[in-house]
């Protein structure tokens, strides 16, 4: 009797039970970015390049999340002269997408091992192209993103260190997560935006 009552007050403890509800989520996630733009693998020899990211969110409720990520993609390659079809030399892009979002999320219960989400928002793309001997482009745009994915909890899987999360730097819950991530973003008749595809780990606290 008395393991069994140690076994559920372990278990609550690490599930979240007797403990405040979070209130934030800070993820870190990375992946690939596949551009939507055509004429994006004639100039960078590939449809895809990689991407990092995070994001801070408040919980509203339990299943409502409001939020700001950011993230990081670089690519490299060869910029090209239109009208003569002739290479005039190495470039690269950077692109800083910042992201307001709103999140809908299907949890119900502090132990649930899977927790689909959907959501979206505005999206605004900070870009820098830098083709060598020419001057650099600067700019920014602003355009809108859908997001939806899967986590898994992780506290399920090793409850001791779950515990020494949240007894140390006060986390909640820790999720593995999947996130398909769809952005749509003009400048110029050029579009910036694109598929992600990213995986990465989330605390809430």
């Amino acid at each position: 009797m008395a393991l069994l009552l140690l076994l559920v007050s372990s278990g609550s403890l690490a599930a979240g039970g007797g403990q405040e509800p979070p209130r934030w989520s800070l993820e870190l996630k990375g992946g690939n970015f596949f551009p939507q733009e055509d004429a994006w693998k004639s100039y960078y020899g590939d449809d895809k390049t990689g991407s990092l990211g995070a994001g801070l969110a408040w919980k509203a409720t339990r299943q409502v999340e409001i939020g700001l990520d950011t993230a990081y993609i670089k690519d490299e390659g060869r910029g090209l002269a239109p009208q003569q079809g002739q290479i005039t030399g190495d470039v690269t892009l950077e692109l800083y997408p910042l992201q307001m979002f709103l999140l809908l999320r299907g949890v119900f219960r502090e132990d649930q091992w899977l927790v689909p989400y959907v959501g979206g928002g505005l999206t605004r793309i900070y870009y820098e192209q830098d083709i060598r001997g020419q001057e650099k482009r600067r700019g920014s745009a602003t355009g809108s993103h859908l997001r939806a994915g899967i986590q898994l909890l992780l506290d399920n899987i090793d409850r001791g260190t779950a515990w020494g999360f949240y007894e140390n730097f006060g986390v909640n819950n820790s999720y593995l997560f999947v996130e398909v991530q769809r952005s749509s973003v003009d400048v110029e008749s050029i579009e910036l935006g694109g598929t992600s595809y990213q995986m990465g780990l989330l605390f809430e606290f």
